[in-house]
C-alpha cells in the first residue's frame, strides 16, 4: 500500500511541475542578430588587428596601380608574360591568412586593367592544359584554333611575405599589432628584381577577435 500511494505521489509531482514549469529555473536565450550586408571596403562590425576585407581591397589595388606604373612592366615593346599565385607568397604573420585572396584578387584586378600590356600565364593550371594538349596530339580530340608548339613560359613571377610586431598592454588588455605585407616581381631568366611593393598598416583594439 505504501509502495502504491509513493507511485501515485511521484505521478503527481510529475504533472505539478509540467504543468506549473516548476523543474527548474526559466532558460532565457538571447535573441539572434539577423545577417546584414556590409561594404567589404570599410571595416565591419566585427573587427580586430588582423587582416580584413579592406585591408585587402585597398592592398591589392595599391599593387596593381603601382604595377601597370613600371615600365618594364607594363609599357614593354612585347607584353611579358607574368605568374602571380600564391605558390612563394610567404606567410610569416600571427594571423591566418588565406593567400589565395591576396594573389587571386591582384591577378583578375591586373588582368583587368593592364588591357594586354601584360600577359598572365596560369602556372597551377599547368596539369589541366597539359592533358588536353595530350588529348589533341593523340588525336582523340580535335586541335581546336590553336595550336602551340609549347606550354607558355614566364617572364616574371610575384613573390611576397607577410610579417607581423604584436604588443599587447596587460593593464587595459589592449592589442597592437603592426602588419607588412612585401611584394617583389622576379625576373626568371636573371633573378632581378624588377618591381617592388610594401603594404603596410597597424591595428589597436581591445577585445578578441578569432581569424578562422
Amino acid at each position: 500500500m505504501r509502495i502504491g500511494n509513493t507511485l501515485i505521489l511521484g505521478v503527481v509531482c510529475v504533472i505539478v511541475f509540467t504543468v506549473s514549469g516548476c523543474v527548474g529555473p526559466e532558460i532565457k536565450q538571447k535573441a539572434g542578430k539577423p545577417a546584414e550586408y556590409e561594404d567589404p571596403g570599410t571595416a565591419g562590425a566585427a573587427s580586430g588587428v588582423g587582416m580584413e576585407s579592406q585591408d585587402l581591397i585597398g592592398m591589392t589595388d595599391k599593387m596593381a596601380r603601382d604595377m601597370l606604373a613600371n615600365p618594364l612592366l607594363a609599357a614593354a615593346p612585347s607584353p611579358p608574360r607574368v605568374i602571380i599565385d600564391a605558390e612563394f607568397f610567404i606567410n610569416e604573420s600571427s594571423t591566418r591568412i588565406d593567400k589565395n585572396m591576396i594573389t587571386d584578387r591582384l591577378r583578375i584586378e591586373l588582368n583587368r586593367a593592364a588591357s594586354g600590356r601584360m600577359r598572365f600565364v596560369g602556372r597551377q593550371n599547368v596539369a589541366m592544359v597539359e592533358k588536353e594538349r595530350q588529348l589533341k596530339r593523340e588525336g582523340v580530340v580535335t586541335k581546336g584554333v590553336k595550336y602551340a608548339e609549347k606550354t607558355t613560359g614566364a617572364d616574371y613571377r610575384l613573390t611576397g611575405r607577410i610579417t607581423t610586431i604584436d604588443h599587447l598592454e596587460k593593464s587595459s588588455g589592449t592589442a597592437a599589432r603592426f602588419t607588412q605585407i612585401a611584394f617583389e616581381m622576379i625576373d626568371l631568366e636573371t633573378a632581378e628584381i624588377v618591381w617592388g611593393g610594401l603594404y603596410e598598416f597597424k591595428k589597436s583594439a581591445a577585445d578578441d577577435v578569432i581569424y578562422r
